[in-house]
């Protein structure tokens, strides 16, 4: 039987995504704003983290080389959502969001130039489903919203491009470092990046510091970050252009039926169309095979593995 473990990891990070996008608004509607919420986040990178180094015996990596992927990587995801509050504040979700949701694309270029990667036909035509899916998945209706002008497009483009290709930059790290040590950088670069979150933060408007906001925040976006370490593994096992477009695709499926179930919202026929399209990329998503195995092992090569 063919082994598959990127599908294994890609489905534990739908599964905390999903769950996560459906919670993920309890502690911004209790009065905890958004960029504090990111704090909160940097800090439940921390837990995982450490495990994740636990399982590797505290082998940190240092080499310069690794530094500079590991970093890039967090800081890509990280900045990508500090660009995002910036977005938001002057353009509406509704536009927004399906934009930079197809970041997948750029993923899947720079896999195909850069990595050689390719997909059988099932893969191929699970790209094209998901690629669909993600932007009708992402769908808000505008109610009445007008927007006075294009500059959302230039931040909101900075997002697609920063974790299109942070999605990319995680494959090329796998290659060389352990998944551990990515993770552990994209906790350090988390927390660095914390204080441009808190300088971004209104303190002017009432903030509810009770347990309702710091409180459920960790709670929740610690289902994000350990999400995030199961991409990371999923990345390293599987090929970007694939792990890419179905996580993207398939975490907003889990949000949507859990939003239905527990706050009873009924998902436009938009959104169910893109359900219907991200189920059948899943399905045929799932056929690809793994990265191919090294010395009858199924891992990647990493340079200097005694790190």
């Amino acid at each position: 039987m063919k082994s598959k473990l990127w599908l294994l990891y890609a489905i534990i990070t739908t599964v905390f995504w999903g769950v996560w996008g459906a919670l993920i608004e309890i502690p911004e509607k209790a009065g905890f704003p958004a960029t504090l919420i990111y704090v909160v986040w940097a800090f439940t990178m921390i837990p995982p983290a450490l495990v994740a180094l636990k399982i590797i015996n505290w082998r940190f990596d240092f080499r310069t080389k690794s530094i500079m992927l590991g970093m890039t990587v967090g800081i890509l995801g990280a900045g990508g959502q500090l660009i995002l509050f910036q977005t938001l504040a002057i353009s509406p979700a509704y536009l927004v969001y399906p934009f930079i949701s197809m970041s997948p694309i750029v993923t899947i270029l720079m896999s195909l130039i850069l990595l050689k990667e390719r997909a059988n036909v099932y893969g191929w035509v699970g790209v094209g489903l998901a690629l669909i899916a993600i932007p009708l998945l992402s769908y808000s209706p505008p109610e009445n919203q007008v927007v006075a002008n294009m500059w959302w497009v230039i931040p909101a483009s900075l997002v697609f491009l920063a974790w299109g290709t942070q999605a990319y930059v995680i494959k090329v790290a796998n290659k060389s470092m352990k998944a551990e040590n990515i993770f552990f950088y994209m906790m350090v670069s988390g927390l660095l990046l914390a204080p441009v979150a808190i300088l971004m933060t209104d303190f002017d408007k009432n903030i509810n510091w009770g347990f309702e906001g710091y409180g459920y925040s960790f709670f929740i976006q610690i289902l994000n970050a350990v999400g995030a370490l199961f991409l990371v593994y999923a990345f390293r096992y599987g090929k970007a252009m694939i792990v890419s477009p179905m996580t993207n695709a398939v975490a907003p499926v889990i949000t949507i039926v859990l939003s239905l179930m527990i706050y009873a919202v009924i998902p436009h026929t938009i959104t169910l169309m893109g359900m219907i399209f991200a189920v059948s990329a899943a399905i045929l998503l799932s056929l690809e095979k793994d990265e191919p195995a090294v010395n009858g092992k199924n891992t990647i090569p990493v340079e200097n593995p005694d790190l």
